[in-house]
């Protein structure tokens, strides 16, 4: 009875990551998503769970269990599909695992063990969602909060937390260098990421500034700073390029996905927004861009969300919540976005340059009223006269 169980065990996993997945029929012309999640906690490995020798663990129980795999970075590395996925346990703690495939869209494994992430002098309590960037300079970046219980809190508050920006990086994702956290001075920091290329000579990173971990207080927004010495990453010139609006999809708060593309008519930036609702705060991806010469200007934005939850992406441990923070562009012009559902498991997307960069500069913007929203909707419905 006991072989039998991590027999069974093996089994489902075989089945699990060797799954053929498929494109959905319906879709809006600008992405295709797929039938099958690409990372569950079915694609954790057996020997992450259960103890193998039988007289250790006669009884074949499961020795460690995992809630949830989600909000993974992306890397197209060495000819792979590359996705750095936050794995929680049952025990709360997040940590960082690799997983690959071949085709971007399924067949993902998990790498022989999780990522070791070095610590700093004041121990990570936990940490998740790292951005991965492979910067001009030579190496991969990876930018994760770093969560820390509160030292003020009162004895009695076994909650409140002090969230900043973690840094790592590495040559070959294996082997990762942590180098000091973010320093900024504008609040805690839980969504930072890392442009691509220098500016000015300069490392530029888009940042979240909050002045509570939960509570956005005065803060909020898609920040831009600038970094001279990755080894003392100490944010400059610090100023919010995206704001949050009233009565929009990222009316509470808002925060960079992955690091922008960079496409001929400027640089192509995805993220997520959060309003609340009666049943919770609503978490949905929405896009703009921003000039090629001039980071910090935003020159596009479609009105709305660019993609919400729907069907059974909406249920999960906390439900109602699209997030993402990586997405791989290929060299033919493909574009695989990374997403998860309801911080539970993740999927993926397909896209392609021309139709994002097709969305983001012809989509209509938003009027901020339901007024200006019907005279847009007008406005199509007299241009397509003639044509329906």
């Amino acid at each position: 009875m006991s072989s039998n169980t991590i027999d069974k065990a093996k089994k489902h996993y075989t089945k699990t990551v060797n799954r053929k997945n498929k494109p959905l029929s319906l879709s809006n012309g600008i992405y295709t998503r797929y039938k099958h999640p690409i990372i569950t906690t079915s694609h954790i490995p057996v020997h992450w769970r259960y103890d193998l020798n039988p007289e250790t663990n006669p009884n074949a129980l499961e020795r460690i269990g995992f809630n949830a795999t989600f909000n993974a970075g992306a890397l197209k590395w060495k000819g792979k599909y590359i996705i750095c996925v936050r794995v929680e346990g049952n025990d709360r703690k997040s940590f960082f695992a690799i997983a690959e495939s071949t085709n971007g869209i399924d067949g993902f494994e998990f790498w022989d063990k999780p990522c070791i992430i070095p610590q700093t002098e004041e121990p990570d309590t936990n940490v998740y969602d790292m951005r991965l960037t492979q910067h001009e300079d030579g190496w991969i970046y990876g930018i994760f909060c770093t969560e820390r219980k509160d030292p003020n809190a009162a004895a009695e508050d076994t909650s409140s937390a002090i969230a900043n920006a973690g840094i790592v990086r590495s040559k070959d994702l294996i082997n990762w260098e942590r180098l000091p956290d973010l320093i900024s001075t504008t609040g805690q920091q839980r969504n930072v990421v890392l442009h691509p290329e220098f500016v000015d000579g300069k490392y530029a990173v888009y940042t979240r500034p909050q002045d509570g971990f939960i509570s956005v207080g005065n803060g909020g927004g898609i920040g831009l700073g600038f970094i001279d010495n990755m080894m003392n990453p100490e944010v400059q010139n610090e100023k919010i390029i995206n704001n949050k609006v009233y009565h929009t999809v990222f009316e509470l708060k808002n925060g960079l996905g992955p690091a922008p593309i960079k496409t001929e008519q400027g640089w192509l930036h995805l993220a997520h927004g959060v309003r609340n609702t009666a049943a919770g705060l609503r978490y949905t991806l929405y896009m703009f861009m921003t000039d090629l010469n001039d980071i910090s200007k935003v020159t596009h934005q479609p009105a709305g969300h660019f993609m919400a939850p729907q069907h059974k992406e909406r249920i999960g441990d906390v439900s109602n919540v699209l997030f993402t923070n990586g997405w791989i562009e290929d060299n033919d012009g493909t574009i695989y976005i990374y997403y998860a559902s309801s911080d539970t498991r993740m999927h993926v997307a397909v896209s392609t340059k021309e139709k994002l960069v097709d969305y983001v500069t012809n989509s209509p913007k938003d009027g901020y009223t339901s007024a200006s929203s019907v005279n847009t909707i007008i406005k199509l419905i007299d241009n397509n006269q003639g044509l329906y």
